[in-house]
């Protein structure tokens, strides 16, 4: 009987071990990991987007054809924040620039 008492005791102590935890370098390498893949698939395609509209609002110049807000219109005047934009014969409307959404 003695004998079985100390196997159920040696599996009582191992179920009752701790888990041997990770070294502190696997989890930074884990968490690095994370951040490149977050970065590569959301922030940097995100930020190449933002590059090239920038360029397409730099690149106004009156006449362009342009759609603002959902409306089509030609440029008339280009001011700092703002572009006019005529959508009718004798109708000019003032628009910010960042509602411009493509250049035709």
């Amino acid at each position: 009987m003695e004998q079985a008492d100390v196997v159920v005791e040696n599996v009582v102590n191992t179920a009752q071990a701790v888990p041997q935890q990770g070294s502190v370098w696997g989890m930074i390498m884990f968490y690095l990991i994370i951040f490149g893949l977050l970065w590569f698939l959301m922030v940097r395609p995100n930020r190449k987007r933002m590059a090239e509209y920038q360029k397409m609002l730099d690149s106004l110049k009156v006449g362009n054809r342009v759609m603002a807000t959902g409306i089509y219109g030609v440029i008339k005047k280009i001011n700092e924040k703002t572009i006019e934009v005529e959508i009718a014969k004798g109708v000019v409307i003032e628009v910010n620039k960042n509602a411009v959404s493509s250049v035709e």
